[in-house]
């Protein structure tokens, strides 16, 4: 197949080096890609959010498939503009991507459609969001509504954080109209973990579990970043709770969002928290008390969360894209392989503040690991730093040890000025 790749992250390095490992020899572009994209596909030089430039791209270039990465597109109406042109598209239509781009439409869907979830509020307004706070107790979550880079969650452990988080959003308009509504959301107590679902507006393919590392720094500590690495399968995650997640929280959304009429052809990403007390000590308790909770809703394939599933996929990846994106997907289009997978962030200095750019990598060649570029570029024949979160070291392995200790193998042949990652990737798992 001729397949165009939307995004120049490690995620779609990672989709595209999938894709390359299937048996079927596919034709494989990037738009934009990046240094690490150009050894397995041609980069095209679009960017992601330019949505008239990549539709240009594609009524020239007649791809079978369109595989979109990144979340901003989608909100956009990237999938909704190929679509007229006759292109068949891996990801939702604008319409379906609000599961991510609205906060607030995430929660109405899940409130329709029974799906476990902490008790949630909106708000407009800064004092009356203030005055809300006492109902939810302490931890408290304080959200952006739209799309914020990331950036747009605070977790407030006092009513003090909780304020200057609402007057952040709302009266510094620090995220624009991302910010212009915010969600006061029950913290949820647990583990938290993820779960991918391939979904073809019909029906849901669940592929193996994961769990990614939000904060900077080793022990959970420092600020939230994109992810600093990620695991699969993830233990919190056992064989008995997989059926409930895809009947009592996959299935149900996509059912409510066609009768919304919302054919959703996509991943559709579920951030869960996993807690079989559920208990908040400090609050009230989740509205339906059940032990596996939805955090957040994502449109997309999660990063860094895709550079260790994907690895574990065996079969033909691009038939099961091919299936969600055009209505008939199977349980037989996802092979899961018994081997485990662990992805280390390589990081630059200062992230997830304030970082310089242009810096040399060395080791790229001949690592033990699987290298996804996550934030790099080409410059004078080296390849340089161009991001904060630079690399994606995977390392795979019949236990979740060894995937570990090859991937940390993989990142300690690897230098950048500034380089940093964390060292403790897994450790919940190897905690149990």
């Amino acid at each position: 197949m001729k397949i165009l790749v939307v995004g120049s992250g490690g995620r779609e390095h990672a989709i595209a080096w999938r894709l390359a490992q299937d048996e079927e020899r596919h034709e494989i572009y990037c738009a934009p890609g990046n240094a690490g994209t150009a050894a397995v596909a041609t980069n095209v030089a679009i960017g992601a959010e330019d949505v008239a430039g990549m539709v240009a791209w594609a009524k020239d270039e007649r791809p079978d498939l369109v595989v979109v990465g990144p979340e901003a597109p989608l909100v956009a109406g990237l999938a909704d503009a190929l679509q007229a042109e006759g292109i068949v598209v891996f990801g939702p239509t604008a319409a379906g991507a609000r599961m991510e781009g609205s906060k607030r439409f995430a929660k109405e869907v899940m409130d329709a459609a029974g799906v476990p979830t902490g008790k949630a509020e909106t708000f407009t307004d800064a004092a009356k969001a203030k005055a809300a706070l006492p109902a939810f107790g302490l931890p408290v979550v304080i959200k952006a509504d739209g799309l914020a880079a990331g950036k747009g969650v605070v977790v407030a452990e006092t009513a003090a954080q909780a304020e200057a988080a609402i007057d952040d959003m709302l009266v510094g308009n620090r995220f624009g109209k991302a910010g212009a509504e915010v969600l006061i959301e029950e913290f949820l107590h647990g583990e938290e973990c993820s779960i991918l679902a391939l979904v073809d507006g019909e029906n849901a393919v669940l592929l193996p579990s994961s769990q990614d590392h939000k904060r900077v720094f080793d022990g959970d500590t420092g600020p939230n970043t994109g992810g600093m690495g990620a695991y699969s399968p993830a233990p919190v995650v056992t064989a008995d709770k997989l059926p409930a997640i895809k009947e009592k929280i996959i299935m149900p959304v996509v059912r409510e969002l066609k009768n919304r009429g919302i054919t959703y052809r996509g991943v559709l990403y579920a951030g869960l928290m996993v807690n079989d007390e559920n208990a908040n000590p400090h609050g009230p308790l989740a509205k339906s008390g059940s032990t596996v909770n939805v955090v957040e809703f994502n449109a997309r394939f999660g990063d860094p969360e895709t550079e260790a599933v994907l690895p574990r996929l065996g079969g033909s990846f691009a038939q099961a894209l091919l299936h969600a994106a055009t209505g008939c997907l199977r349980d037989s289009d996802v092979t899961v392989l018994p081997e485990t997978a662990a992805t280390v962030i390589c990081a630059s200095g200062g992230y997830p503040g304030a970082y310089e750019k242009g810096k040399q990598i060395s080791g790229l060649d001949g690592n033990p690991a699987l290298v996804f570029h996550c934030g790099t570029k080409e410059s004078g024949g080296q390849v340089v730093t161009s991001g904060g979160r630079v690399l994606s070291v995977t390392g795979r392995g019949a236990t979740l040890r060894e995937a570990v200790d090859r991937a940390y193998e993989g990142v300690d042949r690897i230098s950048f000025d500034g380089m940093f990652c964390r060292r403790d990737i897994a450790h919940r798992a190897f905690e149990r």
